[in-house]
């Protein structure tokens, strides 16, 4: 047979016998195999590949077992009869369409999300040495065993496989009780069932919110600086968006608001500064949006990793109008990869945002909502939950010291206790672009604080420095690499 086919790059992050079937079945189905001869031994096989034996006898079983092979007593595997014609479209040129002049799409797009501006993250952001990038975890510490147990145990529950119905529109009652019981009690809110509605995260809920209530009629205001997606997100609905400004109190409650329809808002930690929301501004926003028919969206995103002994109530939680809508995620708590989230809100609006979500995917994938339920039920995130915090309260301390150590005149405010970035604003000339790709020539990770700013001319001296991601071990020698980045500009 061919066996200049049989050749692959192993992969150690794979099992091999996983690495041999895809392989095999990639040959069986690109019909690149002679269908009259048996596969190589499986002697041969593995000393082709460097393998065990076993592994290819496993494989070989596993083939045959799928349909792809059939076993000839002595005679060894053969392509099954089923695939001696591979799925092929558009076997020769002849058959292939001729080119076209190109289509202008660019003339057929009703909105452009690909031209607004976005925060840019390097794939790579690991690699670094002083990753000080927000909005990803340190991947060693997730609890692996703990959440493949829970997967485990929620694909063998043989008496109910229902994750593999279509739900249509309804969410997993388990994950939903765990959200309602354990996490928004934490957060002083209290809510029913017929008030949540689980989706893929906060951007999620926000083009929800935005689909429904928002077009060129309506007024949203925006913290600025502020959350950029949710600023893209609102634009390419057409909203008239209200930037407003922001200091240490979290966001300036004045008469600018007025004319505002609704009002997005990160009251707990304000992104990027880090600010938390004032009681008195907490209590001016609710009297404000009772006074003027005002909806705030009020967005928790890092509630779970607050690291405040006493964190302050969610705005949500002292709303007795039902005037705010919560978002929160379970990104920034478990993982980012792992896009779930909620809304509170309404029974009325969670009602409407559910048949939109029907129309966009139905609903969150089943099985990923019983495997968090019962990660949540068992204990397992509140145990990870301590260990990241209190690893995260010694970031902090860390990063404290070696900023007022290396980098005191960029701190122009006092850092909340329970935030996972800090925000820093360096001297007027330097452009954080600049100090971002000097930075990454040193393998130090920052986030140029430009991108924040909604308006047209932006300050280019501000950046944030995220610390959820880096080792404690590095971080003091990473700000002082940073310092002497900064100051040789």
């Amino acid at each position: 047979m061919s066996e200049q086919y049989i050749h692959i790059e192993l992969n150690s992050d794979r099992t091999l016998q996983d690495q041999v079937r895809e392989h095999l079945l990639e040959l069986i189905l690109s019909g690149k195999l002679p269908l009259q001869e048996p596969l190589p031994s499986s002697r041969r096989m593995s000393k082709m590949l460097g393998v065990s034996r076993n592994t290819v006898v496993l494989t070989y079983e596993s083939l045959v077992n799928a349909g792809y092979l059939i076993a000839k007593p002595r005679d060894g595997y053969f392509i099954a009869p089923a695939y001696h014609q591979p799925e092929r479209l558009l076997d020769n040129q002849e058959q292939q369409c001729p080119p076209s002049d190109g289509i202008d799409w660019q003339s057929r797009f009703v909105i452009t999300p690909g031209n607004k501006h976005a925060i840019i993250k390097p794939n790579n952001w690991a690699s670094f040495d002083y990753p000080f990038i927000y909005g990803q975890v340190q991947n060693e510490l997730f609890p692996i065993e703990q959440w493949r147990d829970c997967a485990r145990k929620t694909l063998a529950n043989r008496s109910d496989k229902s994750w593999i119905d279509d739900w249509v529109d309804a969410d997993d009652p388990m994950l939903v009780e765990q959200i309602l019981s354990k996490l928004l009690p934490r957060r002083g809110i209290y809510a029913k069932s017929s008030e949540i509605l689980i989706t893929i995260g906060t951007q999620n809920s926000l083009y929800l919110l935005a689909n429904l209530l928002c077009n060129r009629d309506v007024t949203l205001g925006l913290e600025d600086p502020g959350f950029r997606d949710a600023f893209n997100i609102f634009s390419s609905f057409g909203t008239q968006l209200h930037l407003q400004p922001v200091d240490c109190d979290g966001i300036v409650v004045d008469e600018r608001l007025n004319d505002c329809d609704y009002l997005y808002l990160t009251p707990s930690h304000q992104v990027p500064t880090g600010a938390v929301l004032s009681d008195t501004r907490r209590k001016s926003l609710l009297e404000l949006a009772e006074q003027r028919d005002m909806i705030l969206i009020e967005d928790d995103y890092d509630a779970g990793v607050n690291m405040q002994d006493n964190p302050v109530p969610a705005l949500k939680a002292i709303d007795s109008n039902n005037r705010v809508v919560y978002i929160g995620s379970m990104s920034k708590s478990i993982s980012p990869g792992l896009r779930l989230g909620f809304m509170i809100a309404d029974e009325e609006l969670i009602n409407e945002a559910r048949s939109l979500r029907r129309l966009m995917y139905r609903h969150p994938p089943i099985n990923n909502q019983q495997q968090l339920a019962l990660f949540l039920s068992l204990g397992h995130y509140d145990s990870y939950l301590r260990k990241i915090r209190t690893l995260n309260t010694t970031k902090l301390i860390k990063m404290i010291e070696a900023i007022d150590r290396y980098l005191p005149d960029l701190k122009k405010s006092a850092i909340s206790p329970g935030t996972t970035s800090i925000w820093l604003e360096a001297p007027g000339h330097i452009d954080t672009e600049v100090l971002a790709w000097q930075a990454a020539q040193r393998s130090i990770l920052i986030e140029p604080g430009a991108i924040h700013f909604q308006g047209g001319e932006p300050p280019k001296n501000f950046f944030r420095l995220g610390f959820s991601a880096i080792a404690p071990h590095r971080i003091t020698a990473g700000i002082e690499a940073l310092q002497k980045t900064l100051y040789g500009l």
